[in-house]
């Protein structure tokens, strides 16, 4: 069957089973790999995209659940060259260690912002649910204040 979507602006057809996982098919169907697979159960945040401009948990959605929509990645986040606000925070603010949970990460804040453009410390603080092992959460929150600064939202 297959699945019409648009990811990171382009069209995309994947032929897949509907109930494949939308990560392993942007990984193994369309070989974007900065969608990162960690725990498997929505709980981690690694694999968050964006659909239709929502931050959503990809290794739990269908690819079914894509039909007709819109899908950013990662790799879609910078448009024309140039990092969104959220990346140039981060980098600002040397963000990651390890980096491996730090697109996740990235796209949830995006997310965030995108639907709250200045949020309270308590709400970063509610809605913010992804996890990084190496604990940069300081860094985080500071990225997250310049971002505002910035007006990233979107």
């Amino acid at each position: 069957m297959a699945i019409t979507t648009t990811v990171n602006g382009t069209p995309q057809s994947l032929d897949v089973e509907p109930e494949m996982r939308l990560l392993w098919a942007l990984r193994e169907q369309l070989g974007l790999t900065g969608t990162k697979f960690g725990c498997g159960i929505a709980a981690c945040g690694a694999c968050t995209v964006h659909l239709d401009g929502r931050a959503v948990r990809s290794c739990v959605l269908p690819v079914s659940a894509v039909e007709g929509k819109q899908v950013t990645t990662i790799e879609g986040l910078a448009q024309g060259g140039v990092l969104h606000a959220v990346q140039q925070a981060w980098v600002a603010h040397q963000v990651p260690q390890c980096g491996y949970c730090q697109s996740g990460m990235i796209m949830a804040v995006a997310g965030l912002l995108a639907q709250s453009p200045a949020p309270t410390g308590d709400e970063i603080d509610e809605r913010l649910t992804n996890i990084c092992r190496c604990g940069t959460f300081v860094r985080v929150r500071a990225a997250i204040h310049d971002a505002v600064k910035a007006g990233a939202t979107s």
